[in-house]
């Protein structure tokens, strides 16, 4: 159809992708919010008691694997101490929640700040070393931390600075905020701890330490040439990281409600990383998967009477798989496969076009 002397026509092909991007960023926030309002309100009245706490439990680990994956995918460093960061976390908030009658709030804030100085003290000898020698030297670090942390005890209501009565008859538990100290209001209350630790991340990967971290992560001499301070963004997300992860550790404290140094073991550094890279560190929505791999596998197993032992194959073979197949892990990878099972279904099962009937006593043409 021709238009107006003078003016040119848009071609409709031109307006189409413009729409479709604004439906996409409409619709990923709607489907966000949609999940975040069913997990808060839907979800603790559809599980039991178990699947709560369990459910607790992934909504504070995934925090904890958001920390390991902001050094493991935006920046390269691949550091096996970030279980020992989540035991002094726990430590800290357990200490001041019984010294002091401070604020939840307040103390998980408290918590994540003395993580994260403890962490920068933990990263600076390792910000010259990469791969294997970082790895190597963090999880000596946490070995050491754990040595500490087995020997002084968690505090359970004694006095002094560490705050362990070995001869006490009875141990009173962690306290909880006042506004959740039933177990499914506490489940929302991680759940939105956990929700302000993911914004926090998601606005530092969105500005300009993302975009330094994603320089050095591709290349660190060419991130230098650029006139990037390495040294400083390093230690940057080594400080996020710990303080993410100290937080997590004093919302663990107050779900677990009693603390052992038993539970806290130099392995579980190894299994936060085998489950972030399965997971898929390179996005935040493997965070949350690795959090479900972590802790709700284990308690499912448990539930059905299986070993959660077995699990430990299970994780070394999906390393194994990551590595070779799916670098991006199970947050990448599974959409597109079953994209591609959907597109296959479709082949499978579309109906073919009929054919036009030829005329008895005659050919096609």
């Amino acid at each position: 159809m021709a238009g107006a002397p003078g003016q040119l026509l848009r071609p409709r092909q031109a307006v189409e992708p413009g729409r479709g991007l604004r439906r996409d960023q409409l619709i990923r926030p709607a489907v966000i919010a949609v999940l975040l309002l069913f997990t808060l309100f839907g979800l603790p009245s559809l599980l039991s008691l178990y699947y709560i706490d369990t459910m607790t439990q992934v909504a504070i680990y995934s925090v904890v694997t958001l920390g390991l994956g902001v050094l493991v995918g935006r920046v390269g460093l691949f550091s096996l101490g970030q279980g020992a960061v989540l035991a002094i976390g726990a430590w800290s908030g357990a200490r001041l929640l019984f010294a002091t009658g401070q604020p939840f709030p307040l103390v998980l804030v408290e918590a994540g700040l003395v993580t994260m100085v403890i962490g920068m003290v933990i990263g600076l000898p390792a910000l010259r070393l990469r791969g294997l020698y970082l790895a190597l030297i963090t999880l000596m670090l946490a070995g050491a931390i754990t040595v500490v942390l087995a020997s002084t005890n968690f505090p359970n209501g004694g006095g002094g600075f560490l705050g362990y009565n070995g001869s006490s008859v009875h141990i009173p538990p962690i306290r909880r905020p006042s506004i959740a100290s039933g177990d499914p209001a506490y489940f929302r209350y991680c759940v939105v701890i956990a929700i302000v630790m993911f914004g926090l991340v998601f606005a530092h990967i969105r500005t300009r330490p993302g975009r330094a971290w994603a320089a050095i992560r591709q290349s660190e001499p060419a991130a230098l040439a650029a006139g990037i301070n390495t040294t400083f963004y390093k230690l940057w997300a080594f400080a996020l990281a710990s303080f993410v992860t100290g937080v997590a550790g004093a919302a663990l404290a107050g779900a677990d409600r009693y603390l052992y140094s038993i539970d806290f073991t130099t392995q579980d550094s190894i299994t936060l990383m085998a489950v972030v890279l399965m997971g898929g560190a390179y996005s935040m929505w493997g965070a949350v998967v690795a959090a479900f791999l972590l802790e709700f596998l284990p308690a499912l197993l448990n539930n059905w009477g299986v070993s959660a032992d077995w699990l430990y194959i299970l994780f070394g073979l999906g390393v194994l798989q990551v590595l070779t197949t799916a670098p991006a892990g199970l947050a990448d990878q599974v959409p597109k496969d079953l994209r591609r099972l959907w597109r296959l279904a479709r082949r499978l099962f579309s109906r073919p076009a009929s054919r036009p009937a030829v005329p008895a006593g005659g050919d096609a043409e």
